[in-house]
């Protein structure tokens, strides 16, 4: 780990850590599974990094036989934090180049959150790279946000609060003390034995801090306006995918998937009932079991 991050990385029986410089950008991943084994990327999304994926790791390894390779996205858990690129499409852009660093022709995709949304822009844009994609709880770029999609839109304030420097830190703090904000946000996902306190610490850093404000800025300012106006639907989605949705989701009403397969030549949707945003947490017994039944 670099002399100069303040953090110690969560401890994970069988899971090593590399730096990659992938275009650039200084990248951590968390790794598990032989050398040879057929690679499998797991993308985190936010508010967490590498360690989202903590109970799925050693399965996907063990049991499904895979190299499971768990990259922390730009300005995230312990990867750089450069002064820009905080959007999805850049995001798809760093894993390619993560890809193309460790000679990885073709990969499975596993994806949440933010993680999802580049996973999608990766599969579109170089569909030769990804074998077969997985998103969890995040809906396609080229959705039709139509009636009560636009009514539930009001779930979206925490990104307002995360944009504005002034707020941020309050959402932040919630996080790290297990507040009201915190239990509402996560739902029934297990976030326990230091999960939270790793997840939440990452923003202390003022670098951080402002990489998150940049997300959810762009995401406000441009992503989300260019969705409302089907921006995206010149997209197509031709490798084989899944989308697995936890209903009870705080800030994404199922609603929000209305025209997900419009763009998609073999897309799969699973609603999950009684799950919240955070499934690969809450439901990782579910998640492993489509995840080996559909990379098989």
């Amino acid at each position: 780990m670099p002399a100069a991050d303040p953090r110690p990385l969560p401890d994970l029986p069988g899971v090593s850590h590399e730096w990659i410089d992938a275009a650039g950008l200084r990248t951590h991943i968390a790794v598990a599974g032989a050398p040879e084994a057929p690679p499998l990327l797991c993308v985190h999304g936010w508010p967490q990094h590498w360690y989202m994926w903590r109970k799925l790791i050693g399965p996907l390894a063990e049991q499904g036989g895979f190299r499971v390779i768990c990259p922390d996205l730009r300005g995230f858990g312990w990867t750089a934090t450069p002064g820009h690129g905080y959007d999805p499409r850049t995001f798809s852009t760093d894993l390619l180049a993560l890809l193309d660093a460790l000679e990885i022709e073709r990969a499975r995709v596993l994806a949440h959150d933010w993680g999802g949304f580049a996973g999608n822009f990766l599969a579109c844009h170089a569909p030769e790279r990804v074998e077969r994609l997985i998103t969890l709880n995040i809906p396609p770029p080229w959705v039709r946000v139509r009636g009560r999609g636009l009514l539930s839109l009001w779930r979206f304030w925490y990104q307002a609060s995360v944009a504005i420097p002034g707020l941020r830190q309050a959402v932040f703090q919630g996080l790290a003390r297990d507040t009201r904000v915190r239990r509402r946000a996560i739902g029934g996902a297990d976030w326990s034995g230091g999960a939270g306190e790793s997840f939440a610490a990452q923003f202390a850093e003022p670098e951080r801090a402002r990489a998150a404000s940049a997300l959810y800025r762009f995401a406000l300012l441009s992503e989300e306006p260019a969705i409302m106006l089907g921006r995206h639907r010149d997209l197509r989605l031709t490798v084989p995918a899944l989308l697995l949705f936890g209903v009870d989701d705080f800030a994404l009403h199922p609603s929000i998937l209305a025209g997900a397969g419009d763009c998609a030549d073999d897309l799969e949707i699973e609603l999950v009932p009684g799950c919240g945003h955070f499934i690969a947490e809450e439901r990782d017994d579910l998640v492993l079991r489509r995840v080996l039944e559909f990379f098989s």
